[in-house]
């Protein structure tokens, strides 16, 4: 049997942290310790690996839209080298980053894993070796053709995740999506949830940070706040957080103006539920039928972070705006549920 190879990409993060007179920081030259520690575990039960770091690992809490490009970049760079992938990363923004890479490398024939821990690998007490050792498992023996996150005891769709817990070592859950896999004695690989084979697709493009902006609506919220937003001419997007099934404060005659400037100006209008799980139906209530009129465009039940990440991507890599509304609300890889999303058609015209 061919030998499995996984290369593991450092970014930074709690993982390859270590105590300072400030608190944690990032601790340079982490990848050779990891090849350390892994390399004493017995029996030789873990595939082949090799360990390499971005030039400058940071607290992913500074993670900025531009960071993904070096990500995919350092792994296309070998991707012929290696049978898959774990990358190492700061648990604040790793969803976010996991939404990322599955946009840029769609159509992927290789896992790609994302990790990290709640407690620093030099630390003790830390959960960092079990997930990680987990994550090379999965990215050598698996099927996996798409990126996942593996944290505690489950492999998530990363598009479909999201950091639920501070301090739980089981941080991460995916509401509207079961796992791909559960991680105990045994691994239970749940094939019939992974993404079909598709043609390999990678775009990996230049990023805006300034792209596109969050507005979570709150009792009070006005036009002016919205204003504010995207006073910058960069920011071409928006996601709308709203209520429940995707209901804004329609009788507020000063946000709804302030929509429709928005989607006049050409900036897309992304609609996603505040709820922890569930989906935006826009025309399910009067409240929010208004926003299908104007041209807000129905996020159905994407996680936050992958809307954000896919916009960011749409925006990164299509001109034309019908485009980017109608690709915003079709299921790319996995990060939406096709049904239900509308109730009315909205206008995509600016």
């Amino acid at each position: 049997m061919k030998t499995r190879r996984v290369l593991v990409l450092y970014t930074g993060g709690t993982i390859g942290m270590e105590p300072s007179a400030d608190g944690y920081r990032p601790m340079r030259g982490f990848a050779g310790r990891v090849s350390e520690v892994l390399g004493r575990h017995p029996g030789g039960e873990l595939p082949d690996f090799d360990v390499i770091e971005l030039e400058t690992p940071i607290d992913s809490a500074n993670l900025c839209p531009a960071n993904w490009r070096a990500m995919a970049d350092a792994l296309m760079a070998r991707w012929e080298a290696y049978d898959g992938f774990v990358v190492l990363h700061g648990t604040d923004t790793l969803a976010w980053s996991a939404s990322a890479l599955s946009f840029m490398l769609r159509g992927t024939d290789k896992p790609v894993i994302f990790t990290g821990s709640q407690i620093p690998l030099m630390q003790a007490r830390s959960d960092a070796l079990a997930n990680v050792e987990a994550a090379l498992l999965l990215a050598a023996r698996f099927p996996v053709n798409e990126v996942g996150v593996f944290f505690g005891r489950q492999l998530l769709r990363g598009n479909r995740s999201s950091k639920r817990s501070s301090d739980a070592f089981d941080a991460f859950g995916s509401p509207n999506y079961p796992p791909l896999a559960d991680v105990g004695i045994d691994v239970r690989m749940h094939a019939e949830r992974l993404l079909p084979p598709s043609a390999r697709n990678f775009v990996v493009p230049h990023f805006d940070n300034a792209a596109v902006s969050v507005l979570t609506l709150y009792p009070g919220v006005c036009g002016r706040v919205l204003d504010a937003l995207i006073d910058d001419r960069a920011t071409r997007g928006l996601i709308l957080r709203s209520y429940g099934a995707g209901n804004v404060p329609d009788a507020d005659g000063g946000l709804m103006a302030a929509l429709e400037r928005a989607v006049a100006r050409g900036v897309v209008v992304l609609n996603i539920t505040q709820c922890t799980s569930g989906s935006v139906v826009q025309g399910a209530y009067a409240t929010s039928a208004a926003l299908s009129r104007i041209g807000v465009v129905p996020g159905g039940d994407m996680m936050l972070e992958a809307a954000f990440a896919k916009l960011h991507f749409l925006l990164a890599t299509e001109r034309d705006y019908a485009q980017v509304c109608g690709a915003a609300a079709t299921p790319l890889c996995g990060e939406l549920t096709a049904a239900n999303l509308l109730r009315t058609t909205p206008n995509h015209s600016p």
